[in-house]
C-alpha cells in the first residue's frame, strides 16, 4: 500500500531572542509529527479503473535528508539548553478533524478534506486523452504517465521499465521469488494482494460479477469485462505484424511473442522455454508425472485439459474442423491443416500442367 507523504510546514524561528526550553520542545514534537504523518489512500490499477491511483511515497533517502536537516535545525535551537531535545519519541498529537460519515480522525483540516472525496466521488482533474477524471492533482500527473509513455522505474535486473513505482516493486518480487502473500486455506503464495483477494473467492464460491446476457458468473472483474467483449465482438488489440485482432491483452502479449521470438517461461528442468507461463505449467507435468484430467469414457488421462477436450470427440464423434474446400470434416486441427496440405500440392500441379 502506499502513502501520501504530507509537506511539513516550515517553522520560523526567530534568531534575535533566546527561545525558551519549553517552546522548543513544542515546535521539534510538531516538526516529527509532521514529517511522518501520512494518510493512507485506496490503490486501484490505473489502467483499469477511474478510481484514484496512490500517490507515491517518498524515497527512503529524502527521509534520511529531512531528518537531518531536521536533527541541526534542533542541535541550533538547543546550543543553549541543558536538555537534549527529545529525538526518537512521539507524543500522541490530536486529531481535531473527524470525517462525519465514516468516523475516522485526522490532524489537519486539508487532510479531511481530500478524505471526503471518497465519500462525496468530487474529481476535479479530468484527462483530456481519455476523459478519465480523478479527486487528487498527484493521481492525475500520475495517469499522465499513460498517454506520454514516461515510464521513470527501472528493473535493474532486466531493464524493464515501469510507469509507478508500486508496480516496480512487485515485478521485482519475480526475481527473488517473495511473494508476501499467503492463503491460509491452500497454503498458495502471491506477489500482490489483491491476487490473494480474488484467490480467497475459489474458497467462498463468490463470483460476485455476472454477465448481464447470458448469465455466466466469475470471480474477478477482468475476467467478466473480457467476457462480455465476446457479446460485443470488441476486439481492442491489434497486431501490428499480422493485423490480427484479440480480445484480451494477454493473449494479445503472447501472440505477439510469436513474432518477436520471446520466450520469457523457461523450464528449470530442461531449459526449454515458453511463450506463455500456463504452456510452462503444462509443460512442467512431463517432468512430474501429473496428469490430472483423466476421459470419463475410457479413463485415458492427460496432462492439458485441451488434449481431454479433443479426446472426447473420439467418443462423441463430433468433429468440429470442415476443410473449406472439399467439405471433409476432422476431429482434430492438425489433421484439417495436414488435409489442406494436399490440396495446395493439388493446385501447385495444376498451375504448373498450365504453364
Amino acid at each position: 500500500m502506499a502513502f501520501i507523504k504530507e509537506e511539513s510546514e516550515d517553522i520560523k524561528i526567530e534568531e534575535t531572542f533566546t527561545v525558551k526550553h519549553e517552546d522548543i520542545e513544542d515546535i521539534l514534537r510538531v516538526k516529527h509529527e509532521e514529517i511522518e504523518e501520512t494518510v493512507t489512500v485506496k490503490i486501484e490499477d490505473p489502467e483499469e479503473q477511474t478510481d484514484p491511483m496512490p500517490f507515491k511515497e517518498e524515497s527512503q533517502d529524502q527521509n534520511e535528508v529531512e531528518e537531518k536537516d531536521l536533527y541541526e535545525g534542533c542541535r541550533d535551537l538547543n546550543r543553549n539548553s541543558r536538555t537534549p531535545p527529545p529525538h526518537g519519541k512521539r507524543a500522541q498529537k490530536a486529531k481535531p478533524y473527524t470525517c462525519h460519515l465514516c468516523g475516522k480522525s485526522f490532524t489537519r483540516k486539508k487532510i479531511v478534506t481530500d478524505h471526503m472525496r471518497l465519500h462525496t466521488g468530487e474529481r476535479f482533474y479530468d484527462c483530456q486523452h481519455c476523459e478519465k477524471s480523478f479527486a487528487w492533482e498527484q493521481n492525475f500527473r500520475h495517469h499522465m504517465r499513460i498517454h506520454t509513455g514516461r515510464k521513470p522505474y527501472v528493473c535493474q535486473q532486466c531493464g524493464k521499465s515501469f510507469t509507478w513505482k508500486q508496480n516496480l516493486r512487485e515485478h521485482v518480487m519475480i526475481h527473488t521469488g517473495e511473494k508476501p502473500h499467503n492463503c491460509q486455506e491452500c497454503g498458495k503464495s502471491f506477489i500482490k494482494k489483491n491476487k490473494l483477494t480474488e484467490h480467497m473467492k475459489v474458497h467462498t464460491g463468490e463470483k460476485p460479477y455476472t454477465c448481464p446476457q447470458c448469465g455466466k458468473s466469475f470471480t474477478r472483474k477482468q475476467s467478466f469485462t473480457n467476457h462480455m467483449r465476446i457479446h460485443t465482438e470488441e476486439k481492442l488489440y491489434t497486431c501490428q505484424h499480422c493485423g490480427k485482432s484479440y480480445t484480451r491483452k494477454q493473449t494479445f502479449t503472447n501472440h505477439i511473442r510469436n513474432h518477436t521470438g520471446e520466450r520469457p517461461y523457461t523450464c528449470q528442468h530442461c531449459g526449454k522455454s515458453f511463450i506463455c507461463k500456463q504452456n510452462l505449467k503444462n509443460h512442467m507435468k512431463v517432468h512430474t508425472g501429473v496428469k490430472p484430467y483423466t476421459c470419463l469414457e475410457c479413463g485415458k488421462s492427460f496432462t492439458r485439459r485441451q488434449n481431454l477436450t479433443e479426446h472426447i470427440r473420439i467418443h462423441t464423434g463430433e468433429k468440429l474442423h470442415g476443410c473449406p474446400q472439399c467439405g471433409k470434416s476432422f476431429t482434430w486441427k492438425k489433421t484439417l491443416i495436414e488435409h489442406m496440405k494436399v490440396h495446395s500440392r493439388e493446385s501447385a500441379k495444376r498451375t504448373e500442367f498450365q504453364i
